[in-house]
Parts: C-alpha cells; sequence; structure tokens
C-alpha cells in the first residue's frame, strides 16, 4: 500500500496505461468543474427559502413574521420585485462566466496553466464568503455578489482545466480524460442537490452554509494543484524548456517512458505556431483559416446550452411542481443521480464511438423528449397518468444530454486548435457558452410563464437545426492529433472555396 501511493508522485505506478499522476492531475483540475456544478445545482432546491427571506429583507411582510402563512407566502412568491431580484441571482452566476471568460486566452497566453488554475481560485473562495454572511445584511445583494465572484472563477477555470487536461493526456485518452469535466459538473450538481434537502442545509437557518460550501472544494484544489506536473505542451512550446518538458512527461507518462515522439510532435506544432503571429481573439474571428473550426467551437457550445439542459437544471422543481410531483425535491435529486450514471457512460462510450456521433444521438434523444415532456405537461390536466410521462421525459432528456452533448463541447475546443490559436478559441466558446447560459437563467421563467406547457417546444425546434449543424459541419476527432484535426479543416476549406467558384462560374455561364 505505502509503496503504491508512493509512487502517486513519482509515477511509477500504472492504472491502465497511464500513471497515476496523470490521474490525480486530472482530478485535480476538474475540481473546478465540480465548483461549477455546485453553482447550477446548489440555487435550486432553496428557491423557495430564499425568495421569502427576500421579501423579509425588502419588506414585503414583515420581517419579524417567522411563520408565514400561504397568504403571505403567495404575495412574496409572486411580488415583481422578488422574481426579478431572484432571476439576478440565478442568473448573475452566468454573468460573471460570462465576462471572465474573454481573460481565459490572457491567461493561457502568458501564465502556466497550474499557476493559473491556483490564482483563480482566490475568486471563489471570496465569493463564498459573501454567501456565508448573506443572511445577516441585504442578502440579496451578497448572493447577487457571491454568485458573480463564483461565476468569475468559473469562467475561468471552465476554460483553463480543460486546456490543461488536454494538453497533459495521451491522444487515446483525451476523450475519456477529457469527459470527466463533466462528470465532475454532475456530481457537483447532485451533491448540491442532496445538501439542499430540507432534513440537511435547505432550511431556514442553514441556506447560506449550504450556498458557501463550494469553496470547500476551491481550498482543497488550490492544495492538490501544488502537487501536479505542469502541462508539458505549454513548457516546451510556450516557453521553450525542453528539460522540464522531458521531466514532466517521465511523471505523467512514467518514469520508463521515451518522451521523443511526443516532443517530435510538439516540436512540428511549434514550428507551425512560429510561422504566424500571436492569434488574437479578433484574429481568430476574422481570419478564414480559422473559420470553419470557429464555427464548430462556437457551435457546439450554444447547442449544449441552447439545448435547454439548464431550463431543466435551474427550475426542475418548478418543473415537477407543475407536473404536480408530490415530493419534487426528490424527483429533483433523481434527475442528478441520473444525469451522474450517463456521465458515467459517456466517459467509455467517447473514445469508442467517437464525438461526432454521440453528440448527434443524444441531440436526437433529447428532441424527443422535449415532445413528449410537451405532451405530458399539456395534457396532465385531463389525464393524471400524463404526469408520469412528463417525469420519464425530463429523466431520459437528461440521460441523452449526458451521453454526447453534455461532455464533448468542453474537450472538443481544445482539440480543434493548435496551441497558437487555442486560447483565444477557448475563450470565445467559454464566452459563448456563458452567454447562452445568462439568456436561458434570466429569460426561461418569462418565456415559460408565457408559454405555459409548451415552453420546451421551443428547445425542439432549436435541437433539430443543431443535430443538422452537428451532421454537416463538425468533423469526428476521435484519435487524431492536432495535426490532422488542422488538415482536415484545411481540406474542408480548399473545397468549400472550389464549390465557390463552381457556382460562381455555373451562375456566369447561365448569364450568358
Amino acid at each position: 500500500m505505502e509503496q503504491y501511493f508512493g509512487s502517486l508522485w513519482t509515477g511509477t505506478s500504472k492504472l491502465g496505461d497511464v500513471t497515476c499522476t496523470l490521474y490525480f492531475s486530472v482530478f485535480s483540475a476538474v475540481l473546478g468543474f465540480f465548483q461549477f456544478g455546485y453553482s447550477i445545482g446548489v440555487i435550486n432546491a432553496p428557491q423557495e427559502i430564499i425568495m421569502l427571506h427576500y421579501g423579509k429583507v425588502l419588506g414585503v411582510v414583515p420581517a419579524t413574521s417567522s411563520l408565514m402563512d400561504s397568504a403571505e407566502k403567495d404575495k412574496v412568491l409572486k411580488n415583481p420585485t422578488v422574481i426579478m431580484l431572484w432571476s439576478l441571482s440565478v442568473a448573475m452566476f452566468a454573468v460573471g462566466g460570462m465576462v471572465s471568460s474573454f481573460t481565459v486566452g490572457w491567461f493561457g497566453e502568458k501564465m502556466a496553466r497550474i499557476k493559473a488554475m491556483i490564482l483563480v481560485n482566490i475568486l471563489a473562495i471570496a465569493g463564498n464568503i459573501f454567501f456565508v454572511v448573506a443572511k445577516q445584511g441585504p442578502s440579496h445583494v451578497l448572493i447577487i455578489i457571491g454568485r458573480a465572484l463564483t461565476g468569475l472563477h468559473c469562467g475561468l477555470t471552465s476554460g483553463l482545466a480543460p486546456m490543461y487536461v488536454g494538453e497533459i493526456s495521451p491522444v487515446a485518452l483525451r476523450g475519456a480524460l477529457g469527459s470527466l469535466h463533466q462528470l465532475a459538473v454532475v456530481i457537483g450538481i447532485l451533491i448540491s442537490q442532496v445538501l439542499g434537502l430540507q432534513v440537511l442545509l435547505g432550511k431556514d437557518s442553514t441556506w447560506p452554509f449550504l450556498l458557501s460550501l463550494s469553496g470547500l472544494a476551491a481550498i482543497l484544489q488550490t492544495l492538490l494543484l501544488f502537487l501536479c506536473p505542469e502541462s508539458p505542451r505549454y513548457l516546451y512550446i510556450k516557453c521553450g524548456k525542453i528539460d522540464d518538458a522531458k521531466q514532466s512527461l517521465k511523471r505523467l507518462r512514467g518514469a520508463d517512458y521515451d518522451p521523443a515522439k511526443e516532443l517530435e510532435e510538439m516540436e512540428k506544432e511549434k514550428q507551425e505556431a512560429s510561422k504566424e503571429k500571436p492569434v488574437s481573439i479578433w484574429q481568430l474571428v476574422t481570419s478564414p483559416v480559422y473559420r470553419q473550426a470557429f464555427l464548430v467551437a462556437i457551435g457546439v457550445h450554444i447547442a449544449q446550452q441552447f439545448s435547454g439542459i439548464n431550463a431543466i437544471m435551474y427550475y426542475s422543481t418548478d418543473i415537477f411542481n407543475k407536473a404536480r410531483v408530490k415530493e419534487p425535491v426528490y424527483a429533483t435529486i433523481g434527475v442528478g443521480f441520473v444525469n451522474t450514471v450517463f456521465t458515467v457512460v459517456a466517459v467509455f462510450l467517447v473514445d469508442k464511438a467517437g464525438r461526432r456521433s454521440l453528440f448527434i444521438a443524444g441531440l436526437l434523444g433529447m428532441m424527443i423528449c422535449t415532445i413528449t415532456m410537451t405532451l405530458g405537461l399539456a395534457l396532465q390536466s385531463k389525464f393524471d397518468w400524463m404526469s408520469y410521462i412528463s417525469l420519464i421525459s425530463v429523466f431520459l432528456f437528461v440521460s441523452f444530454f449526458e451521453i454526447g452533448p453534455g461532455p464533448i463541447p468542453w474537450f472538443i475546443v481544445a482539440e480543434l486548435f493548435s496551441q497558437g490559436p487555442r486560447p483565444a478559441a477557448v475563450a470565445v466558446a467559454g464566452f459563448s457558452n456563458w452567454f447562452t447560459n445568462f439568456c436561458i437563467g434570466m429569460f426561461f421563467p418569462y418565456v415559460a410563464e408565457i408559454l405555459g406547457p409548451y415552453v420546451f417546444l421551443i428547445f425542439a425546434v432549436l435541437l433539430l437545426l443543431f443535430v443538422a449543424f452537428i451532421y454537416f459541419r463538425v468533423p469526428e476527432t476521435k484519435g487524431k492529433s492536432f495535426e490532422e484535426i488542422e488538415e482536415e479543416f484545411r481540406r474542408r476549406t480548399k473545397e468549400s472555396a472550389r464549390n465557390a467558384t463552381e457556382m460562381e462560374r455555373l451562375g456566369g455561364a447561365q448569364q450568358a
């Protein structure tokens, strides 16, 4: 046993074909995604309790009122100011992520991966301190500030962690290890939902502690990252530290590993990067060289968020209430559990079935579920058993999401770009993810109020469009090096140019 744990740091013991150090480093990095998931899920269960507290702070009902009757509760929960502040409490997390995602490129260009992830945890710890003291002051202001700060942290870590994991992973395991980001997210959601039960922390006296517990994960991650090796690709390509890159590879692959082949690939990538000037976000957006890869990077993240998954995650308790589920909080926890199980399934499938096919299968399954969910919600007043259709549809919806649309966007962007444009690409893709996340968190309750049970038909249409986009635009990246994927896009660009020229020629011929 001592020999085994001692080898965790030296890289001599192996699990499968990789070292314990690699697993340890990936685990440490994805703790940032655990915080991401916890912050998404934690705001759901105590919604009514916190909104009632807002009502007291704002004077909607007397602050001295310890027990509210149903009329007072209804008055608070339907108060426009309380509803607006609650929507901001949910959505400011995404605003923070949206703002900070644009700085991922700068961090990726200027700072080592490990150092950057340690530094940004300051934001997570600061945000959780605001949650701890939220009940002692203007709770709505403190929670909104805390959500913004934790969102700033998650916006940065959701770019930095996939960058680090993608750069330290062997090509054969890049998809499986990349899927662990999403596994960390769903575990965070599940734990937040369980802790949000009223028998645990989801009650009036303890909800500030419930909101703040992700700060412990930030502290743990900071301590663990000090023990992780730096990205060998960063050391070799960005810093020119060949010996340090070799040592990092030996820690990650094993003491007897020959790093010559990987170093040769890095040298090729470095030479390619040296032929072009550093790629800014503006150059990435405007350059025809990166256009196809850029559109794919943006598209997969928009597809992930506008699939409707966070409409379920943020407001599942409310959805189950409308479906007349007797104990909606337990149904919400069930969603989190199913989420976790199917993310584990995706970890084993993603490097066997491929990214593209899993993405399409997941989107098609989700589209069917939005239709059956709509039928269940619309017809439950006529047929009581239709509420079960709604419930089953929600469970299947999150299952299909975790098969492909959930994990794949987080790591496929790092696969699509070489070292030069990668930080800028991750930044822009992250921004698009957070912006669409914000739109769902802020506006879904209002759209749901207008459309009622038919709100999920919007997602059905969007999902059909995303299926077409993935089918026609997204290449398969399974088992391919960065250079091979780049060559695939160059080939597609040339084909598009030839097709455009041919269309112009035919058009000119017809006019003649």
